[in-house]
């Protein structure tokens, strides 16, 4: 059975959902620009963008800059580098470290690159105050423990690599098959 939801929802309830489909949507067109645009998921973008504000960094920065799980950036810099957007070198100041830089190729994209949405909303939540941020922080830790959801999430509107390739390969056997799905 499932939680005891009142046929009355609360006020407070309702502008929390209103809230994060507002999010939700913005950063969903945000990513539907990217990819129209640039061919780039909204993701993917923000992690250029990002870089661009570097020569080099590694991986770890990286993913500070974008706020996000090292393991989750690590996805989106993947595909970045198979798309020769991004390369992956040796640190000049310890070889056993990798660094990452933009290519010719990124740079160029880059600058005809829209701004990315998830800029704003770190901004946005930066405004708030240590207070408020704390507050924002934990109730939504609470709501994603409460949903089970997984704790280093992939970037926003970026698939996890195995449903990318189930996607991918739904749309390459209906494209043989002469229709979409």
């Amino acid at each position: 059975m499932g939680p005891n939801i009142s046929a009355e929802p609360s006020a407070d309830t309702r502008r929390a959902l209103d809230g994060l489909r507002a999010l939700v949507q913005a950063l969903r067109e945000s990513s539907r620009s990217a990819e129209q645009s640039m061919g780039l998921s909204g993701a993917q973008l923000f992690v250029l963008q990002k870089l661009g504000e570097s020569p080099a960094i590694s991986l770890n920065d990286l993913a500070r800059r974008t706020h996000t799980h090292q393991s989750s950036v690590s996805v989106v810099v993947t595909r970045l580098v198979r798309r020769g957007l991004i390369q992956r070198l040796r640190s000049p100041a310890d070889a056993r470290a990798l660094e990452l830089r933009l290519t010719s190729r990124g740079q160029g994209l880059l600058r005809r690159a829209p701004g990315a949405a998830q800029d704003r909303l770190i901004a946005a939540i930066e405004a708030l105050g240590t207070a408020r941020r704390r507050l924002l922080a934990s109730a939504l830790d609470d709501v994603a423990r409460a949903l089970s959801l997984p704790s280093a999430p992939p970037m926003f509107f970026e698939e996890p690599a195995a449903r990318r390739k189930t996607v991918a390969g739904r749309a390459r056997a209906a494209t043989r098959r002469g229709t979409r799905s």
